[in-house]
């Protein structure tokens, strides 16, 4: 993989981990997001584990980001409204993720919107 394209896999995880950091502490939603944000920030940094993956098998950042998506839709049954709303959002970013050589630009789309996912859950938690 190029440089450009690992950057982009960092970025992508560096993004969405350090809005989990920071998500969910609202009062009335403290202990539903709380417990919301352990676990996305589990699935986040065994997705971001599988980054080394990526130099030698491009294929890998897809196949992780898929297996994020699954274990983050399974979550987000367990909640309703807004924060699941939010939790599906992130899963639909994260299935299918691709780094494209070819085209740079598209990936750092994805890049972009998964922190607007995050945000989206911090709201959902505030």
């Amino acid at each position: 993989m190029n440089t450009p394209s690992r950057r982009i896999a960092v970025a992508i995880t560096a993004l969405t981990l350090a809005g989990f950091t920071t998500a969910c502490g609202a009062v009335g939603n403290a202990v539903d997001c709380n417990q919301v944000s352990g676990e996305v920030t589990k699935i986040m940094n065994d997705f971001s584990g599988s980054m080394a993956k990526v130099a030698s098998d491009p294929k890998a950042l897809e196949t992780a980001g898929d297996e994020a998506a699954g274990k983050i839709k399974t979550l987000a049954g367990n909640y309703d409204g807004e924060l699941a709303s939010a939790l599906n959002d992130l899963a639909s970013g994260l299935d299918g993720l691709k780094i494209d050589a070819d085209n740079p630009s598209a990936t750092m789309e994805s890049v972009q919107k998964m922190q607007g996912f995050v945000t989206k859950i911090q709201s959902a938690c505030g």
